[in-house]
């Protein structure tokens, strides 16, 4: 499946929701593997009401691995499965 390419400052402060329709929040950055340089993980900005207990977290943010991008349109779809710690 080819994927259609998109610049990642495009991707900055998009809407992330999970995929039972959860908003999870904001992107603010995601993480490169300098070596491969393959994405491997977001980081974002949880919305107000989000419980984030059962997240990573740095700082003031969540991490989510990449590789639970469903999709990304309008606003960024996480596989709810693949986002919790």
């Amino acid at each position: 499946m080819k994927m259609e390419k998109i610049s990642a400052q495009k991707l900055t402060d998009k809407l992330v929701m999970d995929s039972e329709g959860t908003e999870m929040g904001v992107l603010h950055n995601v993480v490169v593997d300098a070596g491969t340089g393959t994405l491997t993980e977001l980081v974002v900005k949880p919305a107000t009401e989000l419980d984030t207990s059962r997240f990573r977290k740095e700082g003031n943010y969540i991490i989510m691995p990449f590789d639970a991008v469903k999709a990304v349109g309008d606003v960024i779809v996480v596989d709810s499965e693949k986002i919790r710690a």
